[in-house]
């Protein structure tokens, strides 16, 4: 890939009525991860920095964007007057830059960072000014089609709303992904009109503009289709869900890792697995997590992200792991809940353990360190901030609210009483009352 200056401008302006949300489009989530991020992720190491184009619900958006993201600088358009406008926007930002812009929608969740290299590297062989990522599928409604002359060279992309019969019958399609460079495009979007059906000023305007100034475009055709698919609808938004599980489960499966449900089956794609561990039905795994070798997850377990799992380790049914380490040859098997925790190795976790970690006062989340070879009884409560010793062990039934010391035994259980023939006893007032 060339060492030519990139830019991106991501366009997260649009209301997107059709998800029926006070939820602006792109702040929905797949596994947890907003659309948005998905897509400014995707070209994270390409640009050097992005500008995120806002309109509805500005605000909220640039606040997401403060806490989560990172070279990047917020660009009200408003009003909203098409793809062609938002671009504009940033025409004073970039007046002195000398580089490539990519053009993306932070609503396209599945595309994939390798093709942002392709399609630049393309763009720089080619000596384009303007070139657009394109593919085809056999129902192109609702998408502009490019238009090619006689020689395939790609003169023209046409909204469905203003295209001609014949326009319409075209498969192949606009992917809304574009490389610019941008010292030889910027003028065409002075030049833009909005003389269209929508009455707004379409980017795709730019490649009529370039062809009729003698400047040269370039489509660039990608084979995967799914990786342009656009969120409109909650509808959409769940099954851009499925196909990004779907991906995620084959690359697992193709590097060693069983799974055998796919359908019950969610793993997100920050995830990393390592080959010979097993997961089982009905888990949903979301977030960043890292799962070593030999290990087996499920059924029923919920893994909410930052979760470094090592190798031989054992997560069972109705168990919830966050924010949490776990050491080699552990088992953590049932109906357990495990939070802000370091858990060390050959430690066992008995069913129905937790980890209070949060303080409903100070609203403060604290941390629980559990140390080799400890083993926790049935029904235990480990009161954050709290540490358990190595080799040591908790009783059945107990809540810690203090340190275990190393090799110690730790029991808070009350005094148990046997009352004989309680049940006979009373059985026999009770017949006497009548």
């Amino acid at each position: 890939m060339t060492s030519k200056k990139t830019k991106a401008i991501i366009m997260a302006a649009g209301c997107g009525k059709r998800m029926k949300s006070n939820v602006p489009k792109v702040l929905h989530k797949i596994f947890d991860v907003e659309l948005l991020k998905y897509v400014y992720d995707a070209c994270f190491d390409i640009v050097d920095s992005s500008y995120i184009i806002v309109g509805h619900k500005a605000q909220v958006v640039e606040n997401y964007c403060k806490s989560s993201l990172i070279k990047y600088k917020c660009i009200l358009q408003y009003p909203q007057r098409g793809t062609g406008d938002a671009v504009k926007k940033v025409y004073n930002e970039l007046d002195n830059f000398n580089g490539n812009v990519l053009v993306l929608c932070g609503d396209t969740p599945l595309i994939e960072k390798n093709t942002l290299e392709s399609l630049i590297d393309y763009h720089n062989q080619n000596k384009s000014v303007c070139t657009v990522v394109t593919t085809e599928v056999i129902d192109p409604h609702g998408y502009g089609r490019i238009v090619r002359d006689k020689d395939n060279n790609l003169i023209e992309i046409v909204e469905e709303k203003d295209a001609n019969e014949y326009q319409r019958s075209i498969n192949e399609i606009n992917g809304g992904i574009y490389c610019l460079d941008w010292q030889k495009i910027k003028q065409s979007f002075n030049e833009l009109d909005c003389d269209n059906a929508q009455n707004e000023y379409y980017l795709t305007d730019i490649v009529l503009w370039a062809v009729k100034n003698n400047l040269k475009v370039s489509g660039y055709k990608i084979e995967d289709s799914v990786q342009l698919f656009g969120i409109n609808s909650k509808r959409d938004l769940m099954k851009a869900s499925t196909i990004l599980k779907n991906k995620v489960i084959d690359c697992l499966l193709e590097n060693g890792v069983t799974i055998y449900d796919r359908d019950t089956t969610w793993i997100s794609l920050q995830t990393s697995i390592e080959p010979d561990t097993i997961i089982l039905p009905n888990v949903y795994i979301s977030g960043k997590n890292k799962i070593g070798k030999n290990c087996k997850i499920g059924p029923f377990t919920h893994i909410r992200g930052n979760v470094n799992i090592e190798n031989n380790v054992k997560i069972g049914n109705f168990v919830e792991l966050k924010n949490a380490n776990v050491a080699s040859n552990t088992n953590i098997c049932h109906l357990s809940y495990i939070g802000d925790s370091e858990v060390g190795e050959n430690v066992n976790i008995g069913a129905g353990t937790i980890t209070a970690n949060f303080n409903s006062i100070t609203k403060e989340k604290n941390k629980t360190i559990i140390k080799n070879k400890v083993s926790i009884g049935s029904n235990s409560v480990l009161v954050a901030p709290v540490c358990v010793g190595e080799n040591a062990m908790v009783g059945a039934n107990s809540t810690v609210t203090k340190d275990v010391y190393n090799d110690s035994l730790y029991v808070t259980r009350s005094e148990e009483k046997i009352i004989k023939d309680y049940v006979k006893v009373k059985q026999k007032n009770m017949e006497g009352s009548c």
